[in-house]
C-alpha cells in the first residue's frame, strides 16, 4: 500500500474535489438550448440582411455552420490561453471566461485578418478548381468537417489545433473536388513539421524558464531579495515579448512594422515595464513573507496580462482562419471563377467572435480544467512560464517561417514544466546528488541505512509521477490524427453534398 501511494503525485490527489467544486451550474440541456438559440439568431440575422433566394440560402446555411464552428473553437482552442492561469488559481474560472471572451471578440473585430488567400490559394490551387460553384461546396464541406472534428475532440477532452483542423478539412475537400494534384503539398509538409517543432519548443522554453526561476529565486536563502531582482526583469521580458507578439501576429494585417522597428519597440517596452514593475514588486514584497507561496504571488499580474494578450492575438488570427471558408463562400456565390483574394466581411468576424465567446462560456470549462489542472499541478510561476514560453515560441517560429499552433505550444509548455518538476523531484530522492534547500545549504538524501535505505530503494524503483501520462497519450494521438481525420471527413461530406445538390 505504501509503495502504491508513492506512485501518486500528492499535488493531483485533490483533482476530483476541485472538479466537483468548480462544476458548471448550467445543465447540459440548458447549454445545448443556449447554443441552439445562438445559431437561430445567426440564421435570422443573415436571412434578414441577405434576403431569401437560391444563392443566399447557401450563405445562410454556411453562416449557421460557421457559428457552430466558432462555438467549437471556443469550447476547445481558447482553453490553452487561460487554462494555465485557472489551474494555477491566479484567476477564477469566471474571471478567465470574461477575460478570454472580451479579448477574443476584440481581437477578431479589431484585427481580424484576410485569410481567404491562404485558404483558397495556399492549401489548394484555385486554378485547379472547376468553377466557383465547386469551390463553394468544397468550402462548405470543409467548414462543417472542421467543426465536427473539433466538437469530437472537445468531447474527448483533447485540445487540438483549430488551424490544423481547418487545414486538413480544406485539404480533403479540395482534393475531392479537384484531385490530389491541386493540393499544395509543400505547405502541408511545413504544417506537419510544425506538429513536432512547436510543442517541443514550447515545452523546452517553459522548462528553461522554470529552471531559471527555481535556481535564481526559489532556491535562494532570501527569496524576496532575489525576487526583487528577477521578477521585474521577467515581467519586462513578458511585456516586450507580448508587444512584439501582438505586432507580429495579432496586428499583422493592420500594421506591418519592420524588424528594426520591432526590436526598438520591444527594447523600449522592456525598459518601461522594468521601471514600473521594479517599484511595484518592491512595494508588494514588503508585505510578503520569505516563502515560495508568497513569492509566487508576484507572478499573478504578469500571468493575467499574458493570458489576455494571447486571447487577443488568438481572436485576431485563429478566429479569422476558422471563418475563412465562410468568407470564401460569401465572396464566391454567383461568380463563375475562383478569386485569389476575398475580404472578410464584418458580419463574418462578428459571428466568429461572438460564437467563440458563446462556446467558451457554455462548454469551455471542460478543456480549461483538463489543460490547467489535470496534466500537472500548476502555480502562478509555472503557469507564467507556460504563457511566456508561448509568446517566445511564436516569435521564434515566425522568424523561421514555421506555421505553428498556439494550442500545441501551450500544451507543450504545460508538459514541459511538469516533466521538469518530475525530473528535479526524482533527483532529490537520490543520495548521491546535493540540491539547494532554499536556506543556503546544499542537501542530499539521508544515508542508506535501515528504514531510509528501504525508502530510497522504493523511490528509485517507483519514480514519482508529476505528469499524467494518459493525457499525454490522448493529446498526442489527437494531434497526429487531426489533419488526416479532418481531411477524410471533409472529403466524405463534399461527396455527400454533391450527391444531394447534383
Amino acid at each position: 500500500m505504501a509503495a502504491h501511494k508513492m506512485k501518486l503525485d500528492k499535488d493531483l490527489k485533490k483533482i476530483g474535489q476541485v472538479q466537483a467544486a468548480t462544476r458548471t451550474v448550467l445543465g447540459l440541456e440548458t447549454r445545448i438550448g443556449l447554443s441552439v438559440a445562438f445559431l437561430l439568431i445567426v440564421f435570422g440575422y443573415v436571412a434578414l440582411t441577405k434576403g431569401v433566394s437560391s444563392s443566399s440560402v447557401i450563405v445562410i446555411v454556411a453562416a449557421v455552420i460557421g457559428g457552430y464552428m466558432a462555438m467549437a473553437i471556443g469550447a476547445n482552442d481558447v482553453a490553452n490561453n487561460v487554462g494555465p492561469a485557472v489551474g494555477s488559481k491566479a484567476i477564477t474560472m469566471t474571471g478567465a471566461l470574461v477575460i478570454a471572451a472580451v479579448f477574443e471578440v476584440t481581437g477578431a473585430l479589431v484585427a481580424g485578418s484576410d485569410v481567404v488567400a491562404t485558404v483558397s490559394g495556399g492549401i489548394v490551387d484555385p486554378a485547379r478548381m472547376p468553377g466557383a460553384g465547386t469551390f463553394v461546396w468544397a468550402m462548405l464541406a470543409a467548414l462543417l468537417a472542421a467543426a465536427l472534428w473539433i466538437h469530437l475532440a472537445t468531447y474527448l477532452r483533447a485540445p487540438v489545433s483549430t488551424t490544423h483542423s481547418i487545414v486538413g478539412a480544406v485539404l480533403g475537400a479540395g482534393a475531392a473536388a479537384a484531385g490530389f494534384s491541386a493540393v499544395n503539398w509543400p505547405v502541408v509538409a511545413r504544417i506537419t513539421v510544425s506538429w513536432i517543432i512547436s510543442p517541443i519548443m514550447g515545452g523546452v522554453i517553459a522548462a528553461i524558464l522554470l529552471a531559471f526561476i527555481k535556481f535564481a529565486v526559489l532556491y535562494r536563502p532570501d527569496r524576496l531579495s532575489a525576487a526583487k531582482l528577477w521578477v521585474p526583469a521577467l515581467t519586462a521580458l513578458t511585456g516586450a515579448t507580448f508587444t512584439t507578439y501582438l505586432l507580429m501576429k495579432g496586428l499583422a494585417h493592420v500594421w506591418s512594422p519592420s524588424v528594426l522597428l520591432l526590436l526598438t519597440v520591444g527594447a523600449a517596452i522592456f525598459i518601461v515595464f522594468f521601471a514600473i514593475s521594479k517599484r511595484g514588486v518592491a512595494q508588494a514584497a514588503a508585505k510578503l513573507e520569505n516563502t515560495r507561496k508568497d513569492v509566487a504571488r508576484l507572478f499573478t499580474l504578469p500571468l493575467i496580462f499574458a493570458a489576455a494578450v494571447l486571447s487577443f492575438a488568438h481572436g485576431a488570427n485563429d478566429v479569422a482562419n476558422a471563418v475563412g471558408p465562410l468568407s470564401a463562400i460569401a465572396g464566391h456565390i454567383g461568380k463563375e471563377a475562383v478569386g485569389a483574394n476575398v475580404a472578410v466581411p464584418g458580419w463574418v468576424l462578428t459571428v466568429g467572435g461572438i460564437g467563440i465567446a458563446v462556446g467558451l462560456g457554455l462548454f469551455g470549462p471542460r478543456i480549461i480544467r483538463m489543460v490547467g489542472e489535470q496534466i500537472t499541478k500548476l502555480n502562478p510561476i509555472r503557469a507564467f512560464c507556460v504563457a511566456l514560453a508561448a509568446g517566445i515560441t511564436v516569435i521564434m517560429a515566425s522568424a523561421l517561417g514555421l506555421p505553428v499552433s498556439s494550442t500545441h505550444i501551450a500544451v507543450g509548455g504545460v508538459f514541459g514544466v511538469g516533466f521538469l518538476r518530475e525530473f528535479i523531484s526524482n533527483r532529490r530522492m537520490r543520495p548521491d546528488i546535493a540540491y539547494p534547500s532554499g536556506n543556503g545549504t546544499a542537501v542530499s538524501a539521508p544515508p542508506e541505512n535501515g528504514v531510509e535505505a528501504l525508502r530510497l530503494q522504493e523511490a528509485k524503483q517507483l519514480n514519482r509521477r508529476l505528469v499524467r501520462r494518459q493525457h499525454l497519450l490522448t493529446i498526442l494521438a489527437a494531434w497526429v490524427v487531426t489533419v488526416p481525420c479532418a481531411a477524410l471527413l471533409s472529403a466524405a461530406l463534399y461527396y455527400v453534398i454533391r450527391l444531394i445538390v447534383g
